[in-house]
């Protein structure tokens, strides 16, 4: 019988997927790591199996490939490895008006966010049930809580991810298997300079990823819901008037904090 808990984790050469690689070794956890860079991902096996007496499995994959997900699957089903924690992390946005935008780089951002999430959960979920054990955090936004001019697609996305989680994790309400949703604020990691966000008024207080990525693993361990973390004050206030607050003038008050500077 095995002792070590073992967590998939895409997105997890940065960021808050790195740190989700951090928590879980320093808890004695073995490790599949997923992201695009094998360079990366190798440098971050030999830091934690140096640090740790954990094993790392590395894969490297773009989720934005339809077939990545089922070779991702397969290739953890031939080494013979359950994995007890699946951690969907990997995503990313971009800002600008929905038709000027690439609508290359949309559809990779749809397959990413929603597609690739959505298939591994599929495709390991079955096997968390069979054996009525197993958490699974899917890493959303708190974009999902409204929609959001000049990332009307991100925004769109992480919705779907808050949605999608809750729905299965009530779906599942009679097993041992929890759904986690991650909704993190502006977080202090690449994906804002990629995205362009880094450049707008939203991204000019970020939360450590550090501290999001421990609130959403503590939050997996607890079976929550929901985990909302890396806010100020003033954007909590924010949230907690939206159901109250006309949605023209939400849309209005969106768009001028993701215009850029």
């Amino acid at each position: 019988m095995k002792t070590k808990k073992v967590a998939l984790i895409t997105g997890a050469s940065t960021g808050i997927g790195k740190e989700f690689a951090h928590i879980h070794a320093e808890k004695g956890g073995d490790l599949i790591i997923v992201a695009r860079s094998k360079d990366k991902l190798e440098v971050l096996k030999k830091e934690l199996e140096t640090k740790y007496p954990i094993k790392v499995m590395v894969i490297a994959k773009d989720l934005s490939h339809p077939t990545a997900p089922k070779e991702i699957y397969d290739e953890v089903t031939k080494a013979g490895i359950e994995v007890d924690y699946l951690i969907n992390n990997a995503g990313f946005g971009g800002v600008g008006k929905f038709h000027e935008r690439e609508w290359k780089q949309d559809l990779q951002m749809i397959n990413l966010n929603i597609v690739a999430l959505t298939a591994l959960t599929r495709l390991f979920l079955p096997d968390f049930v069979k054996r009525n054990r197993g958490s699974i955090l899917n890493v959303s936004s708190t974009a999902s809580f409204m929609p959001g001019p000049l990332q009307a697609v991100y925004f769109a996305t992480k919705a779907y991810v808050t949605f999608f989680s809750n729905a299965i994790a009530e779906e599942l309400h009679d097993t041992n298997i929890t759904v986690t949703n991650l909704m993190p604020g502006a977080t202090e990691t690449e994906f804002g300079k990629i995205s362009g966000m880094d450049k707008t008024s939203m991204f000019e207080k970020t939360a450590g990823a550090r501290g999001v990525a421990e609130d959403g693993y503590n939050g997996m361990i607890k079976g929550k819901l929901d985990v909302v973390s890396g806010l100020t004050f003033g954007q909590k206030m924010m949230m907690a008037m939206i159901p109250f607050t006309p949605k023209k003038m939400i849309l209005k008050q969106i768009r001028q904090m993701q215009e850029v500077k």
